[in-house]
């Protein structure tokens, strides 16, 4: 079964993004278009909203299981994320880096239209399905803001104009990503006791994962050890963030991933 009606609503949605991306722009000429921007980019993101939980009646079954699905929950959380990035810390550039994302990622699953069953595999018919990969997505979409927040506080320290800010702003989203990263892995282990009778095997998958969450808790162990030392731990999340994609999709092209338990996510 293919997306039913994706073109109509990703048309919707990315029309109304772009509106408010460029109200948003000019509102930096003249503040009264932030209204106007929010407006239209909220109204997009209920679009796509109405869009996921169309598709889930319509295949009834999570829309979780493969890239294209996933890459659609991650266009769904990143303007959350921005939103709320905007209302506490009024960060223009943000919000619209966070549509950016959110729209390049809709239109990857526009250019690669896929084919999606009814069907779950027995493995998927879980209870710990669905919170295990919400947690993990939304973790995702929260680490990977803080990851643009790395890239532009080091061009900012190469240009010395280094904003102190921006990094407490990342320490904040790594915080909540990472406790949302340590959640999906213990709502995956207690997944896999169920479904192959143990908590952990070092499956490809699993062995990303705990990278992830190490490269994640040495920045936050870095952090609280050198304060100061902003530019080497802005490094190390950026690092920590390359590691976070080969664990998303990366080790599903590597060798060893045909004898992965996770193969059902290509």
């Amino acid at each position: 079964m293919d997306w039913i009606n994706f073109p109509y609503y990703f048309t919707v949605t990315i029309s109304l993004w772009l509106i408010g991306i460029i109200a948003l722009l000019y509102s930096y000429k003249k503040e009264s278009f932030s209204k106007i921007a929010l407006v239209f980019l909220g109204i997009g993101s209920l679009a796509l909203i109405a869009f996921v939980i169309n598709l889930w009646i319509q295949l009834d079954r999570p829309p979780m299981r493969t890239l294209g699905e996933t890459r659609l929950w991650y266009s769904t959380f990143i303007p959350v994320i921005g939103f709320i990035t905007y209302f506490r810390w009024k960060y223009k550039w943000f919000l619209i880096y966070s549509f950016c994302m959110a729209g390049l990622f809709l239109v990857i699953n526009y250019l690669n239209p896929e084919t999606h069953s009814k069907t779950l595999m027995p493995a998927l018919q879980s209870v710990w399905f669905i919170p295990h990969v919400l947690v993990y997505l939304f973790s995702y979409a929260v680490l990977s803001a803080s990851c643009i927040i790395a890239i532009k506080g080091t061009y900012e320290i190469y240009k010395g104009s280094f904003n102190p800010s921006h990094v407490k702003l990342a320490d904040n989203l790594v915080y909540i990503g990472f406790s949302f990263l340590t959640l999906g892995l213990l709502f995956g282990a207690l997944w896999a006791k169920e479904a192959w009778g143990h908590y952990w095997t070092w499956d490809p998958k699993e062995v990303w994962a705990f990278l992830t969450w190490m490269g994640y808790l040495i920045y936050i162990h870095y952090r609280f050890f050198h304060p100061n030392k902003s530019k080497q731990a802005l490094y190390i999340l950026s690092v920590a963030f390359i590691i976070l994609l080969v664990c998303w999709f990366g080790v599903n092209y590597l060798p060893v991933a045909s004898n992965s338990v996770h193969t059902y996510t290509q």
